[in-house]
């Protein structure tokens, strides 16, 4: 009788363990996503996406899309661009760590077997929410929905207030959103989406929640820092995140500096963009020593810069 008591306790213990597992599990494992982005060397969060420091984010807020594309293209990552979108506002940026959700058109067999084990997961609603329950500070809900416009409307004022709430963030959608109005009245909150219609969300399906996912001819992984502004979105892999906001600040810097040089005449446009000799390279030290505002350099520190050329 003791011995079919254990039993019975290991037993159970086993199912809890497993049933913990999966209420925990996404749809690769945290062990694929970590093979996936294997490049990316720091921190992770639990469900295994690379965890880009916040200050590195802030950075990213204030660099342009056109110099951090190029250093990717110069990387040999020149499919990580999209475009062609509509927003809440034009001013206001969405940059921060990629949480990416799949949706299909729905097959009745599938949606009701997603929902299925979605109920003995622990989640409530419909799949469109989903993705929003997981959300943490600093991510951007980044949303493959095939482009559907016309009952693709994957967020409405009221999602969008939890997205905000739970991520202070803004959202990516390749799809529709619904009430433009209540939208732009959230100050902060901004939404790139393929168009704005009033229908609710029909025939619809979460098919993957933090997997690799399509926007448009750019490739997103989970963890990806997401730049978004005016110009469009650009989805920069985790492991070059620090690399691309580097050399892109330093291109504004240097941009800067030559438009001053240009304009008071100090220097030709031809001087400026060719290799720098020793009195260029001195005035421009010279010359964020003058803007303590921007940050120090030293030589060393600008001739690496100028001799990696991934600009």
């Amino acid at each position: 009788m003791k011995y079919r008591k254990e039993l019975l306790f290991i037993c159970l213990l086993n199912l809890n363990l497993g049933l913990t597992a999966y209420l925990s599990a996404q749809t690769i494992s945290e062990e694929e996503l970590v093979y996936l982005t294997s490049e990316w060397e720091g921190e992770r969060f639990d469900d295994g996406r690379p965890k880009i420091p916040d200050a590195l984010i802030e950075r990213a807020r204030k660099i342009g899309i056109d110099d951090a594309w190029t250093v990717l293209k110069n990387e040999g990552y020149s499919n990580q661009f999209a475009g062609n979108w509509k927003m809440v506002k034009n001013d206001v940026p969405v940059v921060g760590r990629a949480l990416t959700a799949e949706f299909m058109p729905s097959r009745p067999d599938i949606e009701e077997l997603i929902k299925k084990r979605g109920l003995v997961q622990g989640r409530k609603g419909n799949t469109n929410s989903w993705p929003i329950e997981i959300l943490t500070n600093g991510d951007v809900y980044v949303a493959d929905g095939f482009g559907k416009i016309d009952g693709g409307t994957l967020m409405g004022a009221t999602l969008a207030t939890s997205i905000y709430a739970k991520s202070g963030n803004g959202v990516v959608f390749n799809g529709s959103a619904r009430d433009l109005e209540a939208l732009n009245g959230m100050k902060e909150f901004n939404a790139f989406v393929r168009d704005f219609h009033p229908s609710f969300l029909e025939d619809m399906v979460l098919t993957g929640l933090n997997t690799p996912i399509r926007i448009g001819m750019a490739i997103v992984l989970p963890g990806d820092l997401v730049l978004a502004k005016e110009e469009g979105v650009l989805f920069i892999p985790a492991h070059l995140a620090e690399h691309v906001v580097n050399t892109a600040e330093f291109v504004n810097l240097k941009d800067q500096f030559g438009f001053e040089m240009v304009r008071s005449r100090e220097y030709s446009t031809g001087e400026i963009d060719s290799k720098w000799n020793e009195d260029i390279k001195e005035d421009f030290l010279n010359w964020l020593k003058n803007h303590p505002e921007l940050g120090t350099m030293t030589k060393d520190h600008l001739n690496k810069m100028l001799n990696q050329r991934t600009w």
